[in-house]
């Protein structure tokens, strides 16, 4: 029986897509695609990181692949620019059935684990009202590792004093869900844009459009 449900953070419970409108009132008619750009390279440096064993903070690497989408898409990124579009990731609104999901979970310890670090991390989540839900929030900073490693989940199982076959683990993201699956956690991809699963050697225990798929675990 499941009794800890660990969320990833961006793009699961936060919606990081409202971010190409404030891109797009500083670079008019690009900001969806510098945004899809931040955010691919964010994870192309977290991934690059992890396996060359260069580790740096996930705020590092938003700023980082934040100047670099601005620059491929033709543009110089001003320092007052910077400063507001690293400040909006502290306000990310989250999606809309987020805090009934987890009002609902209530009998379940839940848990975030992500690759934001603290310094992100956590204002994100008090200036969201969503703190009082959960009973632990785990950032890979604490161990200097990024998702999808293995470590990083088995970091989460023990600080959580959760065992694999008690635990659930809850992403948009296909790449942490694969490295959820590969330590042996339950897994339900949130597969909010309908895209074909893939082709990976696992697959998730469960696909929900939304969070409220995963009341049925509850």
């Amino acid at each position: 029986m499941i009794q800890t449900i660990i969320f990833d953070s961006y793009g699961t419970l936060f919606d990081v897509n409202v971010l190409s409108n404030k891109l797009n009132n500083y670079f008019p008619g690009d900001g969806e695609a510098i945004n899809k750009t931040w955010r691919d390279k964010q994870l192309d440096y977290a991934f690059i990181r992890e396996i060359t064993g260069t580790y740096c903070p996930f705020s590092k690497v938003v700023r980082d692949s934040l100047h670099y989408a601005v620059n491929k898409h033709g543009y110089e990124l001003q320092p007052y620019q910077e400063i507001e579009l690293l400040q909006a990731y502290l306000t990310l609104p989250v999606y809309p059935e987020v805090k009934s999901v987890l009002t609902q979970l209530n009998q379940k310890s839940c848990a975030i684990l992500s690759n934001g670090s603290h310094d992100m991390l956590d204002p994100l989540i008090i200036n969201t009202g969503l703190y009082p839900f959960f009973t632990r929030i785990i950032s890979t900073d604490e161990i200097r590792h990024y998702k999808p490693n293995p470590l990083c989940y088995h970091y989460a199982s023990l600080a959580l004093a959760s065992p694999k076959t008690e635990t659930l683990y809850v992403s948009a993201n296909e790449f942490g869900i694969a490295g959820a699956n590969s330590y042996g956690f339950y897994t339900a991809w949130i597969n909010r844009d309908k895209n074909p699963l893939d082709r990976l050697d696992s697959l998730p225990t469960a696909v929900y459009q939304d969070l409220n798929g995963i009341l049925e675990w509850s």
